[in-house]
């Protein structure tokens, strides 16, 4: 009877597709976080997960259609919702460690796609289940709402808009309000605990399955004691700050002599800050060539533009070197400038603005001596910011005698690689194109303007330096500089490649470190990789 009474409520049974819609979209975009610092957040990842997710709904689907048909017993379809819901809760708790685990093994096993693959299995073992039983919802709601062949189109219209109006919310609700609010973990544990309470009270109603509800919530509320932590780099234990933001994972560490912004577990520094004022030691110091190059020492307002400001390393560099220079920074993650103002004393003279780099260019008049590009992380290099449109954008931005600085911060040794695409590109719209590598890091500034004499103003403002470490630094970066040679490799607002592109230098530099223990690992196995010393 109690079947019968919950089954005659078909406000219920639509409440229930609207929370599955809803749970599904919030799952996706959790994922999306989830993979995010360990893997980037490109449009490869996003493909996995998409392709991952929608393979897991049809084939939900097929099952839940078929077996509505062989069992249309509602009791069986909220058993399936409770262990979904199960299954997320668990996903703070163990999704990092499948992660890493799976990542540790395709390390070794793989030669190339590492991201791909890793990406895809990480997908397959997390998410592909409960997704799976989530897909059988729709079509076993069908069979127990359907109560003739007359109205058919209309209850599996009502069954799509509440499915479609519930994925509308769980699109938004996470992105703008719960991740960059709790995070990515309570997010998970959020919906979880929406699915648990649909099948509760479903259990309660029914007069049945009430003991299977209790496990669940027990099993639920240990979940939200041990995955309530946001933590991803969990084998840390002295960051500084770890959070989130609308686009990124923060992670601030601090040492006796730098502070430290990074935005993945596993990938590279996004800014630095040395404590005692000095040079970093990084590309950023390479770029402080381009004011100098740009005719810095002679001007009298030295106009410089970052774009991908991050906590201000360069900005708060030009402000150190050149008393001069006034230095707007565009940023569009807002979070990261607030870390900035809290941890890396980013100077109040730099102004920085919440926008899109290019977007920035599209509706600002303003031309500069210096603007730097600095928006490209990892893998995650958006291609808008990669084509000649962008790079003529910035052309037109800048002063006849302007310089722009690049960090291209992937760089690869085969032909056709990232760098050589984005060099080949700036060429074709600047005269003048010089590259620098930084020793010790992957990292290669690209030096382009459209004045004459370039290297010979370079020369003249190295020798006005007054700061000795500057002037080292200064003649080092001079010492490394060649005269970039065009080839014919492109990229365009239509056709850029960089994800593609920058997954195979991913792929070359885990060769080159991981090498060694793969020779290992095929003669000794997994006890010489044990035994292996892994210090690098």
């Amino acid at each position: 009877m109690g079947e019968k009474k919950i089954l005659s409520q078909k406000w219920y049974l639509y409440l229930t597709e609207f929370f599955a819609g809803m749970s599904v979209m919030a799952v996706e975009l959790g994922a999306s976080r989830l993979l995010a610092p360990y893997f980037s957040s490109s449009q490869i990842v996003w493909t996995i997960i998409i392709g991952t997710i929608m393979i897991a709904m049809a084939l939900g689907n097929i099952y839940g259609g078929r077996y509505a048909d062989k069992n249309p017993d509602p009791d069986k379809l909220y058993g399936r919702i409770l262990i979904a819901a199960i299954w997320i809760a668990l996903i703070p708790v163990a999704g990092k460690y499948v992660i890493l685990a799976i990542s540790a093994v395709l390390i070794v096993a793989v030669n190339s796609h590492f991201l791909i693959w890793s990406g895809f299995f990480a997908c397959m073992a997390i998410f592909v289940f409960p997704l799976f039983l989530l897909g059988t919802v729709t079509p076993s709601l069908v069979k127990y709402t359907m109560d003739s062949l007359t109205d058919s189109g209309k209850t599996v219209g009502m069954l799509n808009a509440f499915n479609t109006v519930g994925s509308i919310l769980g699109t938004f609700l996470p992105t703008f309000i719960t991740i960059p609010s709790v995070g990515t973990s309570i997010t998970f544990l959020i919906f979880s605990g929406i699915l648990l309470l649909l099948s509760a009270v479903y259990f309660i109603s029914a007069k049945s399955g009430g003991k299977k509800a209790a496990a669940s919530a027990l099993l639920f509320a240990v979940c939200c004691v041990c995955g309530s932590s946001d933590s991803f780099a969990f084998w840390e234990t002295d960051l500084t700050y770890e959070g989130e933001s609308v686009y990124n994972y923060l992670q601030v560490k601090e040492d006796e002599t730098d502070v430290v912004l990074s935005t993945n577990v596993l990938f590279g520094v996004q800014s630095i800050r040395k404590k005692d004022d000095s040079l970093t030691g990084m590309y950023y110091d390479y770029a402080l060539a381009a004011p100098l190059m740009a005719g810095a020492v002679e001007k009298k307002d030295l106009r410089v533009l970052v774009l991908g400001n991050g906590t201000g390393t360069f900005a708060s560099q030009c402000i150190r070197y050149f008393d001069h220079a006034v230095v707007t920074g565009v940023e569009i993650d807002e979070k990261i400038t607030k870390l900035a103002e809290t941890y890396f004393q980013m100077p109040k003279e730099v102004e920085v603005v919440t926008y899109d780099g290019r977007a920035y260019l599209n509706v600002s008049d303003e031309t500069y001596d210096v603007i730097m590009v600095d928006a490209y992380q990892d893998i995650t290099i958006p291609f808008q910011m990669s084509s000649v449109e962008f790079f003529t954008l910035v052309r037109d931005h800048l002063a006849e005698d302007g310089v722009m600085v690049v960090n291209m911060n992937m760089r690869g040794t085969k032909e056709g690689n990232i760098n050589q695409y984005l060099a080949d590109t700036i060429a074709s719209v600047f005269e003048e194109v010089y590259t620098a590598d930084v020793p010790g890091s992957t990292n290669r500034l690209l030096y382009a303007s459209n004045a004459k004499d370039l290297m010979q103003t370079f020369a003249l403002g190295r020798k006005s330096l007054a700061d000795p470490e500057l002037s080292a630094m200064m003649e080092k970066a001079a010492g490394g500089m060649i005269s970039y040679q065009a080839g014919t490799y492109r990229m365009t607002d239509d056709k850029a490649p960089v994800e593609v592109l920058g997954m195979q230098v991913i792929d070359d530099l885990i060769e080159g470190e991981i090498g060694y223990y793969k020779e290992i690992f095929k003669k000794e196995g997994i006890s010489g990789i044990l035994d292996a010393d892994w210090s690098f």
